[in-house]
């Protein structure tokens, strides 16, 4: 019912920049919050940047003042700009959209990106 697509992430040196974007799909509402997740290998999925409905940003911490998050919210789109990129930012990055209100009354707890690997080495 409710599809998120990513795009953009790849390999980057340190010190560059990537943005990825995430647009969701599927007769969507609301959505109460929408954001960035990150997994590296062995590692449990930690936010990374969250817009909540009211407009409200969270960041980790490690990313303050490096990554941007920002939306489109006539598109239901919402985009990371991730600049000054370190090799411990290396992980699978996800889009995920939380508290979803459907044009037909249904309400999705959540759904998840398809992931994008973004890799930072020289």
């Amino acid at each position: 019912q409710v599809h998120l697509v990513q795009s953009g992430g790849g390999l980057v040196q340190p010190g560059g920049s990537l943005r990825l974007s995430c647009a969701a799909s599927g007769n969507i509402e609301m959505i109460n919050a929408m954001g960035w997740y990150r997994q590296a290998p062995g590692q449990e999925r930690d936010m990374v940047a969250v817009f909540s409905r009211t407009g409200s940003i969270n960041y980790q911490d490690s990313v303050k003042g490096r990554f941007t998050i920002s939306r489109e919210d006539a598109k239901n789109t919402v985009y990371l700009q991730m600049d000054k990129l370190k090799p411990e930012d290396t992980a699978v990055y996800y889009c995920h959209a939380a508290g979803l209100w459907l044009t037909t009354g249904v309400f999705v707890e959540g759904s998840w990106g398809q992931g994008t690997q973004v890799t930072v080495s020289s």
